[in-house]
């Protein structure tokens, strides 16, 4: 390969011979040199250490941290939570058990009041198909729990009710003895009197007791009389329901005045001589609607006898 050269200043000419091989082996070796420096730049640019920005990585360990303590609080509260429904489970538990227990000794109908049957529930299908939100599980325990707890108040009101209304009416029936200890020493009816050896009409029963001991009412009312009657001496009169009157009569002291409340079984008088006594008992009689019955017929409710 001929190159010819030309000087400008002179005009003269010079020629320069060139071997077409060398001059492609140089080209190739530039290009050789030129990749190899471009691939130690390329990893050396892969190889070099990223910049970092420390602000960022502190404020993402920081939510990291923040996130940790959330999650642990939510399992704290929801440790608690299980801890109080299993509280309320067993509380229902019991309350079932009382609710069974207080129905069978009240003899009420165990299907009206059973303790035992889940709680009725339901409604209409929604229209628009199911809800967007479905409440977590434990909410759903929380619901039932509470729905049970609302059930078994309302059972257990109800059977309260009955069974106060029970105790109000078993309080006003007239039933029993009027002494806690002792014999029945005269009866209702004709008899020969102690005293006068006539043949009269005794309108109580006379029960012999202890002295000083308890005279007690057969049934809840309210004192009408507690004073001194001729031939009774300390006498107690209580007015009942339905009209019933009962009257405890030759006390050694009355410990009721007119205008007491009383419950049955209640102390009312102690048992004494006073009036027109042979010894100490208590005279009892029973008046209905002002008219003197037998007071047999209630003691005998004691014992089950109607």
């Amino acid at each position: 390969m001929h190159i010819i050269l030309l000087n400008s200043r002179h005009g003269s000419a010079r020629t320069i011979h060139l071997d077409l091989r060398w001059l492609l082996l140089s080209v190739v070796l530039l290009l050789i040199l030129s990749l190899a420096a471009g691939a130690a730049m390329g990893a050396k640019w892969l190889t070099a250490e990223p910049v970092v920005d420390t602000s960022l990585v502190e404020a993402l360990d920081q939510q990291r941290e923040q996130v940790g303590a959330v999650r642990q609080d939510a399992q704290r509260q929801l440790d608690a939570f299980a801890v109080h429904v299993a509280d309320l489970q067993a509380r229902l538990t019991r309350l079932d058990a009382l609710g069974e227990r207080l129905t069978e000794l009240a003899e009420l109908d165990a299907g009206e009041f059973d303790f035992s049957l889940s709680v009725g529930q339901g409604g209409a299908e929604d229209a628009l198909g199911a809800s967007a939100y479905a409440p977590p599980p434990f909410m759903n325990a929380l619901d039932e729990l509470a729905l049970r707890v609302e059930s078994r108040e309302q059972q257990l009101e109800v059977l309260e009710q009955l069974l106060g209304e029970r105790r109000l009416s078993e309080a006003e029936t007239l039933s029993g003895r009027p002494v806690l200890h002792g014999y029945v020493s005269s009866p209702f009816g004709r008899r020969v009197h102690p005293l006068t050896g006539r043949t009269s009409v005794h309108k109580g029963i006379d029960f012999a007791a202890k002295p000083g001991s308890d005279v007690v009412s057969v049934a809840a009312g309210v004192v009408t009389f507690a004073g001194r009657k001729n031939g009774y001496g300390n006498t107690v009169e209580i007015s009942h329901a339905d009209g019933y009157v009962t009257l405890y009569a030759h006390n050694q002291s009355n410990t009721v005045q007119i205008g007491d409340l009383v419950q049955r079984g209640q102390v009312i008088a102690k048992v004494g001589r006073s009036g027109r006594s042979t010894g100490y008992h208590v005279h009892f009689e029973v008046s209905k609607d002002g008219r003197q019955v037998n007071p047999a017929l209630y003691i005998a409710r004691a014992n089950g006898v109607e």
